[in-house]
């Protein structure tokens, strides 16, 4: 019975973190595609870079953390309801919508870098573990103005975050590191771009290109 549960929250999770609410709302609000603007990246960031800081920009944001509650709260849900296993359901539903937000069935395999589904993923997970990493986060970002820089440490921090506190398993453990490791991948370009002086800062203040 959990094999099927399983097998049923990671369709459903892949496919749902697949939906891409930049590449959506640009296509639907301004006619264009997001992929071939700025990094050309269909994330948060570049479409903030993009469009400016619309209400648009901020839906997409919306998006993007939606997709991803709904699957693990579903998930964490019902592995709770059966098994007693909250922390194993969201963290298994969690990263299969990162794995589909990165390589999205719907639009060739091509996505984005995960870190929003991550951060949507990670309430669930543990939320002593998300308000530390917001700490991070947002201090590496104010400091330093770089995303990448910003998302990857706050990526790296929750799995050594999660071990200090006490996952319930092993395997919840695990897919946390393999859910950084993806992040910290995704963003590999970024940091070659900042190591050639290239990576744009990031700003709340900053209009559209």
């Amino acid at each position: 019975m959990m094999i099927a549960v399983l097998l049923v929250s990671a369709v459903m999770s892949y496919l749902c973190g697949g939906i891409n609410g930049a590449i959506i709302l640009s296509q639907l609000v301004y006619k264009q595609d997001i992929r071939e603007y700025g990094s050309k990246n269909p994330g948060f960031t570049n479409f903030k870079r993009t469009y400016g800081n619309g209400i648009v920009t901020w839906l997409v944001m919306v998006i993007d953390i939606m997709k991803t509650a709904l699957p693990v709260f579903l998930t964490a849900l019902t592995m709770q309801t059966m098994f007693g296993m909250w922390q194993f359901g969201a963290q298994f539903s969690g990263l299969f919508c990162m794995i589909g937000h990165c390589f999205p069935v719907w639009y060739g395999f091509k996505g984005g870098k995960a870190f929003m589904a991550g951060f949507a993923t990670i309430w669930f997970v543990d939320w002593r573990m998300t308000l530390m990493a917001m700490v991070l986060f947002l201090a590496v970002l104010f400091i330093g103005k770089y995303m990448s820089v910003a998302s990857c440490s706050a990526a790296l921090f929750c799995p050594i975050a999660l071990a200090c506190l006490g996952p319930s398993s092993i395997w919840v453990e695990l897919m946390s590191i393999a859910a950084a490791m993806l992040v910290i991948l995704r963003h590999i370009p970024n940091f070659k771009k900042l190591l050639r002086g290239q990576e744009n800062k990031f700003s709340l203040k900053s209009k559209k290109a």
